[in-house]
């Protein structure tokens, strides 16, 4: 199993806070947020680990986070040019991630639960979180049967079927890497992991499992300082 982080973009919702660093790279209290989406591969055993990052801030991920060997594992780093979509993370690693699976955590998407049983015990197919949400729309959006046996994903819906987002943590067979190649761009112009999730939908490959916990996607001040308050009470217990 390899890992990627994906900790590109350019953070214009935390404008002015991101005008001149990266957003993965604020602090959640006393620790640098990628931090966070590290610890969920490192917790699961995962040592070989993609970063990939804007080009306006790669020399500061490599000043922060070195070759890997301080986390006892091997970092690899790779450029996003241009944002394009979630899914554009399996064509960028696609030399990294060879024959393997693989796991994916975006790089603002702090979690309570460590998931190293759900990631070591993956075999084949897809597997995705869903969490409970007040705003779904800004999320793909899962919509379950009366068995919670996911039915459909969709992209920020303007009407969602259910309240339940798919979060920031993504596990893959090695197919990924073909179905990211074979999208076509949304009409946002880019390519969607709810589309590869679709695919394996599909497929009848995908897993929807439920987050235990808190979860925080820091993309907004709001959710941004939840992040931060939930931190700094973990570390006062």
């Amino acid at each position: 199993m390899k890992g990627i982080i994906l900790a590109g973009g350019s953070g214009t919702r935390l404008h002015p806070l991101t005008r001149v660093t990266s957003k993965q790279l604020l602090p959640i209290y006393n620790k640098p947020m990628i931090y966070y989406p590290l610890q969920t591969l490192l917790t699961a055993g995962i040592t070989d680990i993609l970063i990939i990052v804007a080009p306006d801030h790669a020399g500061d991920f490599l000043k922060l986070l070195g070759s890997g060997k301080e986390f006892g594992c091997k970092f690899t780093y790779e450029i996003q040019d241009k944002p394009e979509g979630l899914a554009q993370a399996f064509i960028i690693g696609e030399n990294f991630i060879g024959e393997d699976s693989v796991t994916l955590v975006l790089g603002d998407n702090v979690y309570e639960q460590e998931f190293a049983d759900e990631i070591t015990s993956f075999q084949k197919g897809g597997r995705v979180f869903a969490k409970k949400v007040s705003d779904p729309n800004r999320f793909g959006v899962v919509e379950f049967d009366a068995d919670q046996k996911a039915l459909s994903i969709e992209e920020k819906p303007e009407v969602p079927k259910s309240d339940y987002a798919v979060t920031g943590l993504y596990i893959y067979d090695n197919s990924v890497i073909e179905k990211a190649k074979s999208l076509t761009p949304s009409p946002r112009g880019e390519i969607e992991i709810t589309d590869i999730n679709n695919l394996y939908l599909q497929e009848g490959t995908l897993d929807v499992a439920f987050v235990k916990g808190q979860w925080f996607d820091t993309g907004t001040f709001e959710s941004l300082n939840a992040a931060i308050e939930f931190a700094r009470s973990r570390e006062l217990m």
